[in-house]
């Protein structure tokens, strides 16, 4: 029988374009579509050719749940990592960061997911040890139907107001005086929020707190919040899955999502105004530049509130895998370290591709060093 050593073999496979990854919505009732098949450059189809090799001995299975913001990336991940490990299968349900971090805390899992990390309070709960690991990152943005209208500014105090009911229809004021060239219709605003516990709504409403006492006052923050239901038309949707699909559906609706999920989807999103003033579009670039606005700290947990920085996208959020210290089973130890190994490396290439934002490399260097307690069999390597 093979005895695990420590490996130092970089992780070296095929650059790989990606295409669509339909996931079903399955209850959440809507058409939106994510990343799905990898190609080689070429766009042949072919399976890339694999040279990672961890010491596995025979096959291993890890199950995760937990956040739907990261969902379309950790599935294209899954899916590529087991075309270049067979040996190491991979599966992660969508369920929301709240009943991740249940089935984390109760080991119904090998791994969690969140977009808000553990609280201490959380993680003394777990006898063996918690590590977090942010992977990857993106922006939540503020996703809108209204047919013909494209280009839209949101003040802080419109869509403040937007989310806490006090401005309905589309016309309002605060709503034209920062879109002098766009005909706004007198139509009623019909707003779509998660209705299951949510890291995305956690991030979220942390954001609205930040930048409005009266919203910290009366609404809050949280995974699960109470939406002021009697202002206004306010409808739930599970999961980044059915926001996108609800909002899809409803003419005069708007809604938070993950930037993915509005990207593969072509849906309009809103220009929001950032603690400098200005009015950002998420991109690529902005969301980069609120990471180099906030230094992580060696736990590991950053919450990006209200970042400064004239081109900084105002709510840009980490979102961490919530693995355990120790593993009773030594080869999901190994497994799990591969697993994150993958993410730091070649998963970080096919992050922008799906509208997620690359880690910096100082990130991915802390993260490795965390995640590379897991095994003492097994040493990541990013280079």
């Amino acid at each position: 029988m093979f005895t695990p050593v420590k490996s130092s073999r970089r992780t070296l496979i095929t650059s790989l374009s990606i295409l669509s990854l339909a996931v079903s919505l399955g209850a959440c009732g809507g058409g939106s579509e994510t990343p799905d098949t990898a190609t080689t450059p070429d766009g042949g189809g072919e399976e890339a050719t694999s040279t990672l090799n961890p010491p596995l001995e025979g096959n291993v299975a890890l199950t995760g749940a937990g956040a739907s913001f990261p969902a379309p990336l950790y599935q294209n991940w899954f899916v590529q990592l087991n075309k270049e490990v067979p040996a190491l299968q991979v599966n992660y349900q969508s369920v929301g960061s709240g009943a991740g971090v249940e089935q984390f805390t109760t080991g119904t899992v090998d791994f969690g997911a969140s977009d808000v990390a553990m609280t201490d309070e959380e993680m003394a709960a777990i006898d063996r040890g918690t590590i977090l690991l942010p992977v990857t990152a993106g922006s939540i943005v503020i996703a809108y139907n209204l047919p013909g209208v494209e280009g839209l500014k949101l003040s802080r105090e419109a869509y403040v107001g937007i989310f806490d009911g006090t401005i309905t229809s589309w016309n309002d004021p605060k709503i034209a005086e920062v879109n002098p060239d766009i005909e706004l219709p007198d139509q009623p605003i019909t707003v779509v929020h998660r209705s299951d516990g949510s890291g995305t709504t956690g991030v979220f409403t942390k954001h609205l707190s930040s930048i409005s006492q009266e919203w910290e006052a009366t609404i809050g923050q949280g995974k699960s919040v109470e939406w002021p239901t009697t202002k206004g038309k306010f409808i739930g949707g599970k999961g980044n899955e059915g926001v996108t699909a609800s909002i899809q559906q409803n003419e005069g609706s708007v809604g938070y999502i993950e930037y993915g999920y509005a990207k593969q989807n072509s849906i309009p999103v809103a220009e929001l105004e950032n603690a400098s003033g200005n009015y950002i579009a998420p991109t690529d670039d902005s969301a980069s530049a609120t990471l180099d606005a906030v230094t992580l700290p060696e736990n590991l947990r950053a919450f990006i509130t209200d970042p400064e920085g004239d081109q900084s996208y105002p709510i840009v959020t980490y979102t961490w895998i919530l693995a355990y210290k120790t593993y009773d089973d030594p080869q999901k130890a190994i497994a799990m370290e591969s697993m994150i190994q993958y993410a730091l490396t070649e998963g970080q290439e096919q992050s922008k591709a799906l509208g997620y934002v690359p880690l910096p490399s100082s990130v991915r260097e802390k993260v490795a060093a965390a995640a590379d307690t897991i095994s003492p069999d097994y040493e990541i390597k990013l280079n």
